[in-house]
């Protein structure tokens, strides 16, 4: 008998309770996790699981490979076969989301693991973790549904309807027939806002949906374009039959009030119609005659329609704008979008407590253009969210590069009516959290209003993030103080229109002091635009305004004098 050193005794024993507690480790990290641990040999058709239990139903078959492909939904279980049948030499990795049948419904599985080849590159065995993620594939779902569809509606989004206009163009144009497009507003939607409520409002709009999309054919198409707008493809009719069905639409409007829980409301909607292909040739082309033709519509009042007619002037103005935002996209493309900062400085000290960052365009002769030349156009075009895309990038990238600024950022009114692309935004600035807490947010009063739910959402999730946000040009819009409690912002920044030549105008002295008051009581800092004099700025400060933001405090510089520190 050979006799073992009681020290080496002593070292196995020790090894064996490290495996030991390495096992248990193990074990208790995978089941906070939430995850399976699963070893798979494919040769044997046998799978050993460690907290399969934990996540699984426990009539579920699982020792079984077989059992356990014929348990899983099509596309996983596709996926998955296509993974055992593999013959490639080398090992891989793998994620593959299945869906495993539950008593009350499909439950969606991560699998992540790698894949093990054995002789001639055959599939040998398979070893990884499974965890659920129905919360993500629905966050997903979700995700890919707002990507065609309106929220509040759920009919087609502009991008969508779009496409799909597209295809009714160019579809009546390879037949040799005609299709048409409209747009319908709501009128006065924002008196339905301020004397209902905002959730009144959203009634409105989903009844008035609802009441255009039953008077469709089945062929038609509807889509929401934008707050108060919704725009409608009639495939294959003629000019006639346009005009019959633009006030059979408006009819279905008019003759049915809308319940909401503010009150009984009787909603009429103002049309503009194109008759395709001839009014336009394309679906750019088509939604921007139409909203031309809306615009004559309203001006006859409520309740109006009209038809687009050609007219020399619009086509110029049209062209001047599509010429704008290809110059635009060259732009941005040639690195020519950028920068300039605006210092925002304190009431108090006079000191620069931030700057906004404000797009300017650089032509190619070197001349600057303020956004005012070219934002419009790419809203009209719908090429706004590359630029403010664009604007974010830099402006994250310049907070990396210098760490003691702080920047303001301006969100578009096309984009804040986009839940997906702010969803983007979101996404982006989590990804470099570690400077969120230098960024300021600037929605516009009106942007805010357009999709009050969403934009809630919205706000509240930067400041998570650790961003600020502020409503831009308040006072331009319809924001009650109850609306801006619930939407949780931290500054308003007061239009500038109220407060140039500030000193000389007693109306807006009334108008500002009474802002500033209120914004004060709900604890919000107050940026005044526009002040132009020391006459102005010694009067916004006699009113309590915190911050001060013009051109007598500073221009917007491509290269102010913090890049060279």
């Amino acid at each position: 008998m050979v006799e073992v050193p009681k020290r080496a005794l002593q070292t196995g024993r020790v090894a064996g309770l490290r495996a030991m507690e390495d096992g248990t480790r193990l074990r208790l990290a995978t089941q906070a996790a939430g995850v399976a641990v699963f070893d798979w040999d494919v040769a044997a058709d046998t799978i050993v699981w460690d907290g399969a239990l934990d996540i699984l139903p426990r009539h579920l078959d699982l020792g079984s490979g077989r059992l356990f492909l014929d348990s899983l939904a099509e596309a996983g279980r596709a996926r998955l076969e296509e993974l055992l049948a593999s013959h490639a030499i080398e090992a891989t990795g793998f994620v593959i989301d299945i869906d495993i049948a539950f008593a009350m419904g499909a439950v969606g599985f991560t699998l992540v693991g790698s894949r093990m080849p054995g002789a001639g590159g055959a599939t040998h065995r398979l070893a990884g973790v499974m965890r659920e993620s129905t919360d993500r594939q629905r966050e997903l779902q979700r995700l890919g549904y707002l990507a065609r569809h309106d929220e509040l509606t759920g009919h087609l989004n502009r991008n969508s309807l779009r496409a799909e206009l597209t295809l009714a163009i160019e579809r009546a144009t390879a037949e040799n027939r005609h299709c048409a497009f409209l747009v319908a507003s709501i009128d006065r939607l924002a008196m339905v806002n301020d004397g209902f409520g905002l959730d009144a409002g959203d009634e409105v709009i989903v009844g008035v949906g609802e009441r255009l999309a039953r008077s469709l054919r089945g062929s038609d198409v509807i889509g929401r374009t934008a707050g108060n707008k919704f725009g409608v493809i009639l495939k294959n009719c003629s000019a006639g039959e346009m005009d019959v069905v633009a006030g059979r639409l408006k009819r279905a409007v008019r003759d049915t009030a809308i319940e909401t829980r503010g009150g009984t409301v009787f909603a009429t909607c103002s049309m503009g119609a194109v008759w395709l292909p001839d009014g336009a040739a394309t679906s750019q082309e088509a939604m921007l005659h139409a909203e031309e033709a809306l615009d004559h519509a309203r001006g006859r009042g409520r309740d109006g329609y009209a038809v687009y007619e050609p007219s020399p002037q619009r086509e110029c103005r049209r062209l001047r704008q599509m010429a704008i935002a290809d110059e635009t996209v060259r732009a941005l493309r040639e690195g020519r979008l950028r920068l300039a900062f605006q210092p925002i400085v304190a009431a108090a000290t006079r000191h620069v407590g931030h700057y906004e960052a404000l797009l300017r365009m650089v032509k190619e002769d070197g001349t600057v253009l303020a956004a005012g030349h070219f934002v419009p156009a790419a809203e009209q075009m719908g090429i706004v969210h590359l630029i403010d895309r664009h604007a974010l990038e830099q402006a994250i990238a310049m907070l990396k590069t210098h760490p003691r600024i702080v920047l303001a950022v301006n969100v578009s009114g096309t984009a804040a009516d986009d839940p997906v692309w702010l969803q983007d935004f979101l996404d982006h600035l989590a990804a470099h959290r570690d400077v969120a807490d230098r960024l300021i947010v600037e929605l516009t009063e009106t942007a805010a209003l357009q999709r009050f739910e969403d934009n809630g959402r919205f706000i509240t999730r930067l400041r998570e993030l650790g961003a600020r946000v502020a409503i831009d040009d308040f006072g331009a819009g319809y924001t009650s103080f109850r609306n801006l409690r619930l939407l949780k912002v931290d500054m308003v920044k007061i239009d500038g229109a109220y407060v140039k030549d500030l000193a000389a105008n007693p109306e807006n002295q009334v108008f500002v002091r009474t802002l500033v008051g209120l914004a004060r009581n709900l604890g919000l800092a107050t940026v005044a635009e526009w002040v132009d004099c020391d006459a102005d700025a010694a009067l916004l400060q006699q009113f309590g305004v915190d911050y001060f933001q013009g051109f007598h405090f500073g221009a917007p510089k491509l290269e102010p004098d913090w890049m060279e520190g």
